[in-house]
């Protein structure tokens, strides 16, 4: 067995040269416009740290977290999962990679079927990979929630009965249901009031110690990549302009598209 240090060292995830070209709807039939939303990218993702992806919106963040969890066949390159080739999965793989891969979206409002009570919600992953009997997965619902800090009496209500807040930690609840090795995070912040974003930034922190759990997180705001990630990757028109840990890339950034983002805003979290 490989115990946790041979597991951070390795990536779970590694894109080499992965491209992701669109037709554009604009242009002719003999010059058609094509879209580079990810251009020639090379990512890594391992156990036990948050790497920040940040950009402005249509720089290709959002479709380059599309292929990392499995959504979005690259147009060309490789992926691979624990050192495998991944494109193409067989039965086997698509199930180990759904248990290892997690995702948390942008808007939980629309990411939560606001018909089910959350205990459903946090039961059905369990229950579409054939994970353990009803008793135990009531055992799980319970502990997922404490780990989110949402109180027991949660999981008789639906998405709707509780706050946008509480819904982003149900939605994290969700992802970690199966024990994820990494969590892909899109926006997770962005459709919160302000005064709860922090809350749920330092909720992702403390499970990424507490769980080992590597961490990809995306937003278009560098202050908020900041405090979360160990290692930040400014993206830019499809590309990887600059990447380095959070204080190489603040301290001493070397791209002038970096620059802009660092001298464009103020931080979105006030804390």
């Amino acid at each position: 067995m490989s115990g946790p240090i041979q597991q951070e060292s390795k990536p779970v995830i590694e894109l080499k040269d992965v491209k992701v070209y669109h037709h554009a709807r604009t242009g002719g039939l003999f010059r058609p416009n094509i879209v580079k939303a990810v251009d020639g990218v090379d990512f890594t993702i391992s156990r036990g740290e948050t790497v920040g992806i940040v950009g402005e919106s249509g720089c290709g963040k959002s479709t380059l977290a599309s292929v990392l969890v499995g959504l979005q066949p690259p147009t060309s390159g490789k992926v691979l999962f624990h050192g495998k080739p991944a494109i193409k999965r067989n039965a086997t793989m698509r199930k180990e990679f759904g248990r290892s891969v997690s995702v948390v979206f942008q808007d939980p409002a629309t990411a939560l079927n606001p018909r089910m009570t959350i205990q459903d919600i946090l039961t059905d992953p369990l229950q579409i990979h054939g994970i353990g009997n009803a008793a135990s997965r009531a055992a799980k619902v319970k502990e997922l929630l404490a780990l989110v800090g949402l109180p027991h009496s949660a999981a008789e209500v639906t998405p709707s009965q509780v706050s946008g807040g509480q819904r982003q930690r149900v939605a994290i609840a969700r992802a970690l249901a199966l024990d994820p090795d990494i969590i892909v995070a899109d926006e997770p912040t962005s459709a919160l009031d302000v005064s709860v974003r922090a809350q749920v930034l330092n909720l992702l922190s403390d499970l990424k110690k507490q769980l080992n759990l590597g961490m990809v997180f995306i937003s278009h705001d560098i202050q908020t990549v900041r405090y979360v990630s160990d290692r930040i990757c400014v993206m830019y028109f499809g590309k990887i302009v600059e990447q380095g840990t959070a204080s190489q890339v603040f301290d001493n950034p070397s791209n002038d598209y970096t620059k802009k983002l660092l001298g464009a805003a103020p931080s979105l979290l006030h804390i």
